[in-house]
């Protein structure tokens, strides 16, 4: 008697809601972006009025939130071996989070750059590890990866967004308070425990997924040598050096050139949304480029949207600056996470982009005061803008002579 034929069970569909865990995730990039870094560049004009700063000061402040960007940075491995990256991401926000309230409660120079350094570290883990949490959900849909991936660094211009809308209603209502900046820094605590909260979600739903395994190293596969992308680290150095300077200061030159509040918002809420429609517009580049000439082509166009403030007070101009910078800028940091895919092994992907993270690191701890130090000397802020320009020029020239391994 014939056995009835048996067929394997089938595969239940998929209904992971992917698109809505990658925006959900993007919020993570947000927090520790977005607001955490660059939203100081709102509050820089009015705390410096208020406290007397000097530029040098005001860019330490950034210089020290890089200081602790690379500690945290540093630290992010020997805890991700320790706890799940949904913790030290769910971690790192409320962290991020307590940090800029606390922020509010500081004249006194000394405990506001402590706050940036902790902030800056917190921020670190939370970028990281969403990261990692955004490339494991593009692991399960390859076909959508780099979409996917692309949605979660964009939470970086939504931020930007976020902070450019509300920013300058909180300093105008606490205006006839002392000290009235502080009211700006806790209502960016109250946005980043809320997107805490939103987190929530993603983390519990990603916790639960298998995590995507690579095997062992072929025999014979190109190992990670320092000295292969020597060209490339010198071009992102370059790169963490200028691009810095424009993100701490552009609002206060434009501030001192007198364009108008409304100008200013609209300025860098256009910014904020390149910056998340960025990820599309260079995907084919990066695709293309197995050398370092997008990371060049990139370095390049953004010191020329650099120095546009430092030339024009033309509003049209400076609004395509803006938009022109947004566009690009994060797309910088994806051309070295694509650099390192393109000539690497799998295995050797995590100690390539640590060390392109590394430079970056100390490119920004270096940008912010060099270029404030510039300002308070003849020239003032414009001078300080080509400063940043030339460094990312000078990082373009050197990321051209970056060669393909493979």
């Amino acid at each position: 008697m014939p056995h009835p034929q048996r067929h394997p069970p089938a595969t239940p569909p998929d209904d992971t809601p992917y698109v809505r865990l990658a925006l959900a995730l993007s919020l993570g990039a947000a927090v520790s972006l977005g607001i955490t870094r660059f939203a100081y560049g709102l509050l820089l004009p009015p705390m410096r009025e208020d406290l007397g700063w000097s530029y040098t000061l005001a860019g330490a402040m950034n210089t020290f939130n890089a200081l602790g960007y690379l500690l945290g940075a540093l630290m992010t491995p020997w805890l991700m071996r320790r706890f799940s990256p949904t913790g030290v991401l769910l971690t790192g926000a409320l962290l991020a989070s307590f940090f800029m309230g606390l922020s509010g409660f500081f004249t006194a120079a000394s405990p506001l750059l402590v706050q940036r350094v902790l902030a800056g570290a917190a921020s670190a883990l939370v970028f990281i590890a969403g990261g990692l949490l955004a490339a494991r959900l593009g692991a399960q849909q390859p076909h959508r990866s780099g979409f996917l991936l692309g949605l979660y660094y964009g939470g970086t211009g939504l931020g930007i967004v976020v902070s450019a809308l509300g920013v300058p209603p909180v300093l105008h209502a606490a205006s006839a308070q002392p000290h009235g900046w502080a009211w700006a820094w806790w209502a960016l605590a109250l946005v980043c425990l809320v997107a805490t909260a939103l987190m929530v979600w993603p983390a519990r739903v990603l916790a639960s997924h298998a995590t995507p395994t690579v095997g062992m190293q072929a025999h014979g596969a190109r190992a990670w040598r320092v000295r292969d992308f020597g060209f490339g680290l010198a071009g992102y150095a370059g790169f963490g050096v200028g691009y810095i300077g424009y993100m701490t200061f552009v609002i206060a030159l434009l501030r001192e050139q007198g364009s108008p509040a409304g100008d200013i918002t609209a300025f860098y809420a256009l910014l904020g949304v390149a910056v998340v429609a960025s990820s599309r517009i260079w995907a084919g580049l990066l695709d293309r480029h197995r050398d370092g000439q997008a990371l060049a082509r990139l370095n390049a166009l953004l010191g020329t949207a650099t120095i546009v403030p430092a030339l024009t007070t033309s509003a049209p101009l400076l609004l395509a600056s803006g938009v022109v910078f947004g566009a690009v800028f994060l797309s910088v940091v994806a051309s070295t996470t694509a650099l390192v895919r393109h000539n690497l092994p799998p295995e050797q992907w995590a100690a390539g982009i640590s060390a392109f993270t590394i430079v970056f690191a100390l490119g920004q701890i270096v940008g912010p005061t060099v270029v404030g130090f510039i300002a308070d000397g003849p020239g003032g802020l414009a001078r300080g803008l080509v400063f940043s320009a030339v460094a990312l020029w000078i990082g373009a020239g050197l990321a051209t002579r970056q060669k393909a391994l493979v």
